[in-house]
């Protein structure tokens, strides 16, 4: 007896994320043309650290001459001066077709960004959280503009640690070494990118051997492998810098100027560029006498006792900086505000993401704690460091793609309840077990 043929869904012409990544492409270079001309400002390029780097390579004088030229240095982690070095080789140190490569391939690191966020929002919180989660990250503002706008490492760190939050979750269904080894090298190539990362890649890794650990899983050889990994990756940087200067150097060296610019005693404002090399002929100079180790060693020196004698001020200043953080909101004074006229909008973006992001992460925990605690890593660990030295307002940016996971998924619960209420569409698929 013959039963009638079910009906198949048909084929999708195409990847359902293959939308967003090429809207979101078309929205950024659309901006490029409004605003790499910035970039020529001779002042702009003689400050900008990482194309200094950049054309050093390009020149063949090594990694080096970031802020003067003093030769060989660690103050950069080496992947994007490398990129732009190969840039720089192809169309030209500095000039107007370099420059709009380097916005031109930052931009393409922004729009495929998109592809990671609606894979993690989807295996997390369901397809119609992915939709969301991708458009939104198509349009959203600090993504279009750091990626238009921004000749620096921001748009490719982004995009490289949401794809290891995404295969964090994967590796708990996988006992396959060769994929705990490519995690661990593609977070050795994120830590040589931006190495404020590994203060949640380690963790993300870790807590996936926990997931396996209760499922009565394997979990330490390929914890192993995945460590191994990594260290395969970053070893040889770290010792190219102990031969160099004698000394461990976690990736990059300028730890104590950070920690300087941001302690003095300065309020007005998150930092006081005044102090930083670049804008300062005394501090410059003595950048150039000491070298860069001595120098930054002096300047930890000098920050560190500053904040031991001050101590309610630096307290005061951490928890300043962490509200900067989350809502973008420094100072409402006249002076400030001269200085930064773009707070008052960036006050209303960044506070509402960030409230979006966390009402996602509650409904996370509520749906499924193993899940959330995954987006509560990033949330709670990746700005910490700069609550502790100085924020920028750039520096949060490469945690953007997992808030904006948090907020698609806020955003489509409330759409899906709209939309039962209405005798629509039914409710979001429930987070998957992980």
């Amino acid at each position: 007896m013959q039963t009638e043929a079910q009906p198949t869904a048909p084929p999708r012409p195409w990847a359902p994320w293959l939308p967003m990544v090429l809207t979101g492409l078309a929205v950024r270079w659309a901006v490029i043309p409004f605003v790499y001309r910035d970039w020529l400002d001779p002042f702009v390029l003689e400050h900008w650290a990482f194309g200094r780097v950049g054309r050093s390579i390009a020149q063949g004088q090594g990694f080096g001459n970031p802020l003067a030229d003093t030769g060989l240095s660690a103050l950069l982690p080496p992947v994007y001066p490398y990129v732009l070095a190969g840039i720089f080789k192809i169309f030209g140190i500095y000039t107007v077709t370099s420059i709009v490569a380097a916005l031109a391939l930052n931009s393409v690191f922004s729009a495929l960004t998109s592809i990671p966020v609606f894979y993690v929002a989807k295996k997390c919180f369901g397809e119609r959280a992915g939709k969301w989660a991708a458009w939104a990250w198509a349009f959203f503002p600090y993504g279009v503009y750091y990626g238009a706008d921004w000749a620096w490492s921001t748009c490719l760190v982004a995009l490289l640690l949401c794809w290891c939050f995404l295969i964090a979750i994967d590796l708990e269904d996988s006992s396959s070494h060769l994929h705990w080894l490519g995690f661990g090298l593609l977070g050795g190539v994120t830590a040589l990118t931006e190495p404020v990362v590994l203060s949640v890649l380690p963790l993300l890794g870790a807590w996936t051997c926990y997931g396996r650990f209760r499922r009565r899983r394997s979990w330490l050889a390929p914890g192993a492998v995945a460590a191994l990994g990594a260290l395969a990756v970053i070893a040889p940087w770290i010792l190219r810098d102990y031969v160099i200067f004698h000394r461990w150097i976690p990736i990059r060296s300028g730890y104590g100027m950070e920690l300087y610019i941001g302690n003095n005693g300065y309020s007005k404002s998150w930092v006081n560029r005044d102090l930083h090399p670049n804008h300062n002929r005394a501090e410059q100079s003595e950048y150039e006498r000491a070298g860069e180790i001595a120098y930054m060693e002096h300047k930890r020196d000098q920050a560190e006792a500053y904040i031991h004698a001050h101590r309610a001020w630096y307290a005061c200043m951490v928890v300043r900086r962490a509200t900067y953080m989350w809502t973008g909101y420094w100072s409402l004074a006249p002076e400030y505000l001269k200085e930064e006229p773009l707070d008052p909008p960036n006050i209303f973006v960044q506070t509402t993401v960030s409230l979006l992001a966390l009402i996602g992460l509650w409904r996370a925990f509520r749906t499924n704690a193993s899940v959330a605690v995954r987006f509560a890593i990033v949330l709670v660990f990746f700005p910490a460091a700069y609550y502790f030295s100085h924020p920028e307002t750039y520096y949060l940016r490469p945690a953007d793609p997992i808030f904006v996971v948090l907020a698609g998924y806020a955003c489509a619960t409330w759409f899906g309840r709209a939309q039962r209420g209405a005798g629509g569409l039914p409710s979001p698929q429930r987070a998957v077990s992980i």
